[in-house]
Order: structure tokens, then sequence, then C-alpha cells
């Protein structure tokens, strides 16, 4: 049967995620629904209720990633994997990682519903603490899938509570075995939302990401001489929050030059922070984006270049180092050109683009040829308990997914 006769079981699909948002629901009808926590527990032990309800053979890893596996009429080729994340940020939406999770599942009940085999088995997954909200390590488990974190590092990194990956594993009883990892895929899907406005304001339907951003953070300490607010005249201070603003300045300006570049500057600390004493030192973080590495690298250099000026100043010293970097990720062609051609036959409009934030799709492109499916966020809000994503929006996400997934899954090389 051709997959534009086949359709998604729409009841289905927003039964399920009407049930998702109940668990961990906030009073702005928002998630706070953290990994490995109590509510996670709850969502996971429904998530693999209903994966069994599909027949799928569940298991879980050590790093507490749950997969369902559809067979496959060669049962012994590599499966086409989908997923994403059931854990959310603190008063988050109900949308992000839920989606490509939720979709998932509705694209396998679709191919069950209908009877149709594939050629290769079919492996859903949901990831353990994609969003670093609780451990502060974003994709974190997708990670460990392809040694880009050890596992000793993964399993020590600690709450604000003190308790340990391993340690939240174990209490919710979602510590599996190393043996059950995925080791390997033919392709790697994974439907998101886009969290961004550019769909919505360019009225396109579907988003075919062509991959992900490269980041870097740069922590930029700048120290000056804290003294009283009331008897230090302007031209004699040394103020560190004056002269930081200036760099601030210089460093927004870089992202005029270039385009796609994003500069963001979300978190300052200014010592010793009370209103009558002038600021002796101010330290910040600054969050770079683009999908090319060197104007990545460009803009590094600019930074460090305003820092060093800074430096030489008398009554001044200034400091910059990389606090973490990734290079930007780009998803395979023959992927993404599946996803274009599903989207087309479907009649669609479309936009390729990039990805801003990170998605474990950045690192399952580490393991198989990868591509990922972007929706529109309403206002471009995520992260945010009024994050949304229409309903129309959403069929039409979970219906490229299943043509792309059917495609893939009968290919035999």
């Amino acid at each position: 049967m051709e997959t534009s006769e086949l359709k998604v079981d729409e009841t289905y699909l927003f039964e399920k995620i009407n049930k998702s948002s109940e668990v961990g629901k906030t009073a702005n009808n928002g998630l706070y629904r953290l990994a490995l926590t109590h509510e996670d527990k709850l969502i996971r032990d429904d998530f693999i209720s209903w994966m069994k309800e599909e027949s799928l053979d569940v298991r879980v890893d050590d790093f507490g990633n749950i997969y369902g596996r559809r067979k496959g009429i060669n049962n012994e080729a590599s499966p086409i994997v989908i997923g994403s994340h059931l854990d959310t940020q603190p008063y988050g939406g109900r949308f992000d990682g839920v989606l490509g999770v939720l979709g998932g599942l509705s694209v396998i009940k679709t191919l069950n519903d209908y009877n149709i085999e594939t050629e290769r088995p079919i492996e859903l997954i949901n990831f353990t603490n994609e969003e670093g909200a609780r451990f502060p390590q974003p994709m974190v488990a997708s990670g460990g899938l392809i040694g880009e974190f050890k596992k000793s590092y993964i399993y020590n990194l600690a709450d604000n509570e003190g308790t340990t990956y391993e340690e939240a594993l174990e209490h919710i009883n979602y510590k599996g075995l190393e043996s059950q990892r995925i080791k390997e895929a033919h392709s790697f899907l994974e439907l998101h939302i886009e969290q961004g406005p550019v769909l919505e304001n360019e009225h396109k339907d579907i988003g075919i990401v062509q991959g992900i951003q490269g980041m870097t953070w740069l922590s930029i300490n700048i120290k000056g001489l804290s003294n009283h607010a009331g008897s230090t005249p302007m031209q004699d201070r040394k103020d560190a929050f004056h002269k930081a603003t200036a760099v601030i300045q210089d460093i927004y300006e870089i992202a005029e030059k270039h385009k796609g570049l994003n500069i963001t500057i979300g978190k300052v600390d200014v010592s010793p922070n009370v209103p009558n004493v002038i600021p002796g030192e101010v330290q910040f973080i600054v969050d770079i984006r683009h999908q090319n590495k060197g104007v990545l690298t460009e803009c590094q250099t600019k930074i460090e270049q305003f820092i060093a000026a800074v430096s030489n100043e008398q009554d001044y010293q200034a400091t910059v180092s990389v606090d973490w970097a990734a290079k930007p990720t780009v998803f395979a062609n023959n992927v993404t050109q599946v996803i274009k051609e599903s989207t087309e036959s479907l009649k669609y409009s479309n936009l390729e683009m990039y990805s801003g934030p990170g998605h474990d799709a950045k690192h399952m492109a580490g393991m198989t040829d990868t591509g990922m499916i972007f929706v529109p966020s309403h206002k471009g809000i995520s992260h945010n308990e009024a994050e949304l994503t229409y309903d129309k929006h959403i069929i039409q996400g979970v219906e490229v997914l299943l043509k792309t997934v059917n495609k893939l899954a009968n290919n035999n090389k």
C-alpha cells in the first residue's frame, strides 16, 4: 500500500499527547517533568505500556534510554530509528520532545493498523535527560551512546540536591543494561517543533532540517576596582561593569555582519552587586551559534581581541576562556532528500533550514545517517508554558515522518 493512502489515527495521536500533558502539568497548562523524577517515571511507565500495546519489544539501557522495536521482514537488518525525549524544562511546554516520541509511536500504530510489513526493523527511542534541566549536561544519554560522554561522567552528574544521575536511575527503577544500548542504525529521524518563529513567519508547513548550528560558550571576566558610589568621581572610577557594557556592545555588533549568526549574553554576575558600590568585577557568558565553523572561529577571535584590548588598559584585567564548544552538525543528504520528497508528495510547503537548538539528532548523526523534521511553533515560543503547535501542523509532521520512515524502512541498501 502506498503511504499516501495511509491515514494517521488522529484520535489516538492527540489522546496520547493529552495524556502526556497531564503528567507533570503546571497551573498554566505547561509541564514540569524533569528527567528521572517521579513525574518522568509516570510518563515512562505509560510510554512502555503504549509500546507494548503495539506489540513492540521493549528494553531499557544503562542510561535509562527506552527502546521499542518493531520487527522487520529482515529482522537482522539495521533498523530505522525514530524518537526524541519526554523530559521537559521547569515550566516548559507540552510539545518539545514529546511530539517526536508520541508522533513516532503514532507512525508505528499506523503501520500496525494497516498491517504494513517493512523490510527493516523500526526502533522508537525515548532519550534520557535531553533537556539538561535536572542534570547539567543536555543530550547526555544520546551522547553516551556514541561515546561523547563516558559512562562514569554521566553517572556522576548531580542535581541541585546532590542526587547523582545513577542514583536517580535506580530510584525510579530505570537503570537498565549496557547490553541493551542501540549499537547500529540504518538511519535516524527526529520529528520536533521548531522552537523558533521562522516557519510561521515564512508561512511554511514543514522545516527540512539540514543540520544543527555549532555552539561556543565563552566565559569572560573583567576586573576593575570596587569603590564608594558617592565619593568617587566618574573620571576616577575603574568600573568593571561600565567596561563590560562597552565590550558587550562590541560583541553584539559582530552579529550584524554575519547572516544567521546568533549571539546571546544571558548570564551576567556583578560583584559586589549592591546599589552603592562601584562594581569591581563582572563575569558573563557569551553564547555563539552558527552553521559555519569558520564564522564561529572568526567571532571567537574578534571577542578575544576585544578582551585583549581591555587587558592592555591600565587598571583593568580581563580574561576569556572557552567553557564549551560543539562543532556544527550536517545531516545526511540521502535522508534529508527523502524527507523533502515525502513532504512534497503530500503537497506541504517546506523550507530548508538549520536548527539553532541542540537535539539528540546531533549525537545520533555520529552513529548513522540522520535527519530532522520541524513543524511550526506559534510565535516561536518554546521552553515556556505558552509553547503551542497547532493540531494541523502536528498531523502534517507525523504524516511526513510516516512516509519517510516507510520509504527508508523498505530500503535494502
